[in-house]
């Protein structure tokens, strides 16, 4: 797969750009309502993309050698689904052919998170969600 094509995968849902949290006896995993603060909230498209590892050092650079030990990866991920040998759901661009079918869907973070900039570190922590 060239790396276009492997970009081309990402859905734009922005679920991976929502913090998570790892409880430290079980090693569960949970998102919060709170995403990165360069993810635009509108567009659920990262504002910085090709600086994005620079600016948030803990931002991980998906690719097809760390996928899999990426277990926290939301189970609608397209990165995820291939992997698996899985087809893509009917709102994923690529079969609907409309960037907005993953919003229209209801699958995409769009109109359901914060920033991190608008919210403390101890606040986050409490906005855990299920929806993710």
């Amino acid at each position: 797969m060239t790396r276009v094509e492997w970009e081309s995968l990402c859905d734009g849902c922005a679920k991976c750009c929502l913090l998570k949290f790892e409880d430290e006896k079980t090693a569960e995993i949970f998102y919060s309502d709170v995403a990165c603060r360069l993810l635009d909230l509108r567009s659920c498209r990262c504002r910085d993309y090709a600086n994005r590892k620079a600016r948030v050092p803990d931002c991980v650079v998906l690719n097809p050698r760390n996928l899999k030990a990426l277990s926290w990866m939301p189970s609608t991920c397209a990165y995820k689904l291939v992997a698996q040998g899985k087809d893509l759901p009917d709102w994923h661009p690529l079969v609907s052919k409309d960037r907005r079918s993953v919003h229209r869907a209801g699958v995409s973070v769009r109109g359901r998170c914060v920033s991190e900039r608008d919210v403390s570190e101890e606040e986050a922590e409490e906005r855990i969600i299920d929806w993710a």
